[in-house]
C-alpha cells in the first residue's frame, strides 16, 4: 500500500486540565470514593459507592458535618477551595460523579 493510500487520521487534541477522559474520570471517582471511605471511617468499599447516587441524605446518606469532613479532606488533597456558603453545594456535592468533576475543573494539584 502506498503512503497516500493509507487513511487519514485526524489528531486528537489532548484533554485540557479540566477535561478528563473516561479512564482518568473514573480514577478520580474511584480516588475520592476511597478518601471518602476511609475519611468517615465508613463500613464499606470505596467501590460499593454507586458513583450517580446523592452523596447528602438519601443515596450515601451523609449529613452535614460529614460533608463538611469530606470538603476539608478533598481541599487538602487536590488544593481546592470549598466554602460552606457556596450556593452551589448542592449541586457540587450531588453525587461522587458531580464531586469529582467538580474537583477536576477545580484542582491546582
Amino acid at each position: 500500500m502506498s503512503p497516500s493510500a493509507l487513511p487519514l487520521q485526524t489528531p486528537q487534541p489532548e484533554p485540557t486540565p479540566t477535561e478528563l477522559t473516561p479512564t482518568d474520570s473514573l480514577a478520580l471517582e474511584r480516588e475520592i470514593a476511597q478518601l471518602i471511605v476511609k475519611g468517615l471511617n465508613l463500613p464499606m468499599q470505596p467501590e460499593d459507592i454507586d458513583p450517580q447516587a446523592a452523596l447528602y441524605g438519601e443515596g450515601l446518606g451523609l449529613d452535614s458535618i460529614d460533608i463538611l469532613e469530606i470538603a476539608l479532606i478533598v481541599s487538602k488533597q487536590y488544593g481546592i477551595q470549598l466554602r460552606a456558603d457556596n450556593q452551589e453545594n448542592a449541586h457540587i456535592f450531588r453525587s461522587l460523579r458531580q464531586f469529582a468533576q467538580y474537583v477536576a475543573e477545580q484542582r491546582v494539584k
